[in-house]
């Protein structure tokens, strides 16, 4: 009997990296049987948080967590893009071993990386296993960091200094640059850097998974889809669910959706790392409230999603397409 089709990721360090990995790797274990091992990088002994977080998994997902890696070279301000970007690097020797390990005990298929572990693709090459981003954010910024190379080589001084806003590929309405990302506003910052630098190697992958789905923003993927880019897959919504995370809150918001009129029900959600000062809330708070207008307002945009979503398809068509691939590279 033929071996699972295993697939090894390596998230960037931190919980809020780590759960989208962990949805992708349940639905691509639960409907398209592959096995999966998430190899975690560390600065020093993991959380209970992160810890908690890879209990009660499929048997098929397996994880690894890393030797920590010293920072104490780094100065005091030094960004979190870079901190997560060297936890990453630093520990490249340690990648390799494990990666070494699964090619010798599994059929590994596949490595994973996203937006800040991209040096780990060097590594990936050097075994020739075809390496892949899982991009978690919005198609909307990969498409800004698709473009920041580009920008990059045309613009002089500051983006925030510049008179005419900023054309992102598949976005309608041009945008002032500075309303771009705080790492862009200023290219001297090691921020900065690691942004220009984790995008230019975006461009080398066999393709990119996107948390999102084409009805969400056509125009933006139909424009991710131009030559000379990696393919890329709207996976999304892969949300972490009522069952994965031990919380029946997504459940009684559902509950409650279902019995409302269909379009009648405004969504707010500033993500996982959105904030809003205590006086914008309450401004936010009381605009919704004179509104009239029926809200869900969550914390994250997962737990307003069923885990049904239309990820069911869009994942089974990469899943066709990546499985059709390695089974012609195999045969060859």
């Amino acid at each position: 009997m033929e071996a699972k089709p295993h697939i090894a990721v390596v998230p960037s360090p931190g919980i809020g990296h780590l759960v989208p990995v962990i949805e992708l790797a349940r639905q691509l274990v639960l409907r398209h049987n592959f096995c999966f091992t998430i190899i975690i990088s560390t600065t020093g002994p993991p959380s209970k948080t992160l810890i908690s977080s890879l209990e009660n998994l499929p048997n098929s997902i397996n994880h690894v967590f890393l030797p920590p890696v010293s920072f104490d070279d780094l100065s005091s301000d030094a960004s979190i893009q870079a901190k997560i970007s060297l936890n990453v690097t630093r520990s490249l020797s340690f990648i390799r071993d494990a990666l070494k390990s699964l090619l010798s005990t599994t059929r590994l298929v596949a490595l994973v990386v996203d937006l800040f572990s991209t040096d780990a693709i060097d590594v990936a090459n050097e075994f020739n296993i075809s390496p892949y981003v899982f991009y978690t954010s919005a198609h909307f910024t990969l498409s800004l960091v698709l473009s920041a190379p580009k920008l990059d080589e045309m613009v002089t001084g500051e983006f925030r200094d510049m008179s005419e806003p900023v054309k992102i590929p598949g976005c309608s309405v041009p945008v002032h640059a500075r309303d771009l990302p705080q790492p862009f506003q200023d290219r001297t910052s090691d921020a900065y850097k690691w942004i220009l630098h984790h995008a230019k190697r975006l461009l080398s992958v066999e393709g990119i998974l996107v948390n999102s789905f084409m009805d969400l923003g056509a125009e933006v993927f139909k424009a991710l889809q131009e030559p000379g880019k990696p393919p890329v897959y709207p996976v999304g919504p892969l949300i972490r669910s009522s069952s994965s995370s031990g919380s029946t809150d997504e459940s009684d918001c559902l509950k409650w959706l279902n019995h409302q009129p269909t379009g009648s029900v405004l969504f707010v959600s500033f993500g996982s790392g959105g904030t809003l000062s205590h006086d914008q809330l309450n401004e936010l708070a009381l605009g919704l409230e004179m509104s009239e207008q029926r809200f869900l307002w969550v914390d994250a945009a997962a737990k307003a999603l069923t885990e049904e979503g239309s990820s069911t398809k869009s994942l089974s068509e990469w899943v066709l397409k990546f499985k059709t691939q390695i089974e012609t590279e195999e045969t060859i």
